[in-house]
């Protein structure tokens, strides 16, 4: 677990087929991992569904029970603080559970704190701050009833622009994505949909589009048997050792370490973490 000024956030990596495991109230999170037909309990029904890599769930006062999980699970989980919520909503709010949808803002947050456990990226006050009032803006205005409505801050982009960049993205990882063609696909110039995004999110579209490149690695590596050169290629980057290098930069090791860990103690690395922010 981390804790900064306004948020606490815990990473998961956790073996297929464990026991059931629980998400706590009050929390926003990403599964960066895809599974299918994952069995899950909120307070009024059970539920059997594919997720896909990169799905949010927001969960209000109930926790969330998981009871049948095929595949290795890797997951970002955040807790806002509740005086931060009431200082910015002028009120008690409540958060409304969504489970499984799509949200590239909440997606890049989860991303930067990701590699804060992964890599040990250190996030400053003033940064992880910043952080937890854009995620706690996002979700008053976004997952509750609250009547906190603020005016979008100048140079910041709608919710729906962002979803559209990540959906542009994630359809092009295997080729080239420049900052010209991303902001292309929202009509915005080049430096305009820089700033603008970077703003939003906390991510540049560089380090952004690498953490999908990444993200979508990840998923290949350990769910199928492809060689890592080929899922360089998948990726967009044919440069294996380029692949290798930013691969160890986010992930905190090498492809192949990675894979041989989901096979046979995915375990392994949360406890190594565990341990170095303890």
């Amino acid at each position: 677990m981390l804790s900064w000024p306004g948020m606490r956030s815990e990473y998961a990596w956790l073996q297929a087929g464990g026991g059931p495991t629980r998400t706590k109230p009050n929390q926003v999170g990403v599964s960066f991992s895809a599974h299918h037909g994952a069995v899950y309990a909120t307070a009024d029904r059970t539920v059997e569904a594919d997720i896909a890599g990169g799905s949010v769930f927001v969960t209000g006062r109930a926790p969330i029970a998981w009871l049948h999980i095929t595949e290795p699970t890797e997951a970002v989980e955040v807790y806002p603080d509740a005086e931060l919520l009431r200082a910015l909503a002028g009120e008690e709010p409540e958060l409304a559970p969504a489970a499984g949808t799509r949200d590239g803002t909440i997606l890049a947050i989860c991303s930067v704190l990701k590699q804060a456990h992964t890599v040990g990226v250190l996030l400053s006050d003033i940064a992880a701050s910043t952080l937890a009032h854009r995620l706690a803006a996002h979700l008053l205005m976004h997952y509750s009833d609250s009547r906190y409505r603020p005016e979008r801050p100048p140079g910041h982009l709608e919710r729906k622009v962002v979803d559209q960049v990540t959906e542009y993205v994630d359809a092009g990882l295997s080729g080239p994505l420049t900052l010209d063609r991303l902001g292309q696909a929202v009509a915005l110039s080049p430096f305009h949909f820089a700033h603008a995004f970077k703003a939003t999110t906390g991510l540049s579209p560089h380090q952004f589009v690498m953490a999908r490149r990444m993200h979508r690695a990840t998923l290949l590596l350990t769910g199928t048997a492809m060689p890592v050169s080929q899922v360089a290629t998948e990726v967009g980057l044919s440069n294996v050792s380029y692949f290798r290098r930013m691969f160890r930069r986010t992930m905190g090791m090498l492809p192949g370490e990675l894979r041989e860990t989901a096979r046979t103690d995915p375990a392994r690395r949360v406890t190594a973490m565990s341990a170095s922010e303890s």
